[in-house]
């Protein structure tokens, strides 16, 4: 089932995608993850996203609280890139860096919005010179229920080349509350990660796991290895670094063993953007509780970040008449 629970002025939506298992709020405002809600082992029902109370504070707080991130998600080097052999010039929002697709990216736009086949298909057509990017750009993005999973379908083209890189940045917490994520526990199928520099930036060195806190190949919990003494660490102020994956479905597990919920993620996409919420600054959200640094974690599925100047033949660039089409899907189960 899914409903219209209120409707703005504006044009801002709310909707409510719900089953015997789960419920989910979005809203066309950035194609915002509002809420998640699920039981827990007692029967209880849990929202495991952080957000806020009122929509609007979307569109005023940074941070980024469970919203579809583009047109490209993540840093690109001095907000400049290359592309057909001219150069573009983006808005610098993060140090010396473009983040996110620049200071109105996807997060705060309104999208059109169609209820179908039991699915809430969002749309944004972004015109050639948005955010100073090339191409006229449809987006669809296509959030559906499967059983215990939300899904998350992106699907997008171009009338010019040019880069794409979306994700969703909701902020995981299973206890159901904002409270350190030392508890949970994780698992990530990746041998290696990303090392970035000072600035949040990937440097485009690749570190093997083994022997460090980065080693999430067997269950661990994040509270034993988030505090270890490692520059990366120290650099992020936690974690914020991408693992690339090893395996094509299942990447991610994360677990709170207070509530019992554990959430699965797989994707088509080949790595994710961990982030131990580093930089909540005690904040309110819901329900008038503050929202601390590390009370989190948000698992950014994407494409390298600033791979256009990091990697050959990146996958970041759609040419015209191509497709960009990449599934995400979140699923929560008790566990027995």
């Amino acid at each position: 089932m899914i409903e219209v629970v209120k409707s703005y002025q504006d044009g801002k939506k709310i909707f409510r995608l719900k089953n015997e298992k789960i419920s989910v709020d979005v809203s066309n405002f950035g194609g915002t993850i509002l809420s998640i809600i699920v039981k827990d082992k007692e029967g209880k029902q849990q929202d495991v996203v952080l957000g806020y109370d009122h929509l609007e504070d979307y569109a005023h707080y940074d941070g980024y609280l469970g919203a579809l991130v583009g047109r490209v998600a993540n840093r690109i080097a001095k907000g400049t890139f290359t592309l057909n052999d001219k150069t573009y010039q983006l808005a610098i929002n993060n140090g010396p860096n473009c983040l996110h697709g620049g200071v109105k990216g996807f997060s705060y736009r309104i999208f059109d919005d169609e209820i179908k086949n039991d699915q809430l298909i969002l749309h944004y057509f972004s015109p050639d010179g948005e955010e100073h990017f090339p191409g006229n750009l449809d987006l669809y993005a296509t959030y559906t229920l499967d059983e215990d999973a939300l899904v998350i379908n992106y699907h997008a083209t171009s009338d010019q080349d040019t880069l794409i890189n979306i994700t969703n940045h909701s902020y995981f917490n299973l206890n159901g509350c904002p409270s350190s994520i030392d508890n949970h526990t994780l698992q990530v199928q990746a041998q290696y990660f990303a090392c970035s520099d000072e600035d949040g930036l990937v440097t485009g060195a690749l570190r093997d796991v083994d022997h460090t806190p980065f080693d999430f190949r067997e269950e661990k919990s994040i509270g034993s290895q988030i505090h270890r003494d490692d520059e990366q660490l120290t650099i992020g102020h936690g974690y914020d670094h991408p693992f690339i994956f090893d395996t094509e479905t299942n990447q991610v597990k994360l677990y709170s063993p207070l509530t019992g919920i554990e959430l699965t993620v797989s994707t088509t996409l080949p790595q994710a953007q961990l982030y131990s919420a580093n930089y909540l600054d005690g904040r309110l959200g819901k329900n008038g509780k503050p929202m601390n640094a590390r009370d989190a974690l948000a698992i950014e599925t994407q494409y390298m970040p600033d791979s256009i100047h990091k990697e050959r033949n990146s996958k970041t660039i759609l040419r015209k008449g191509e497709v960009y089409d990449e599934t995400t899907s979140y699923r929560f189960k008790v566990r027995s």
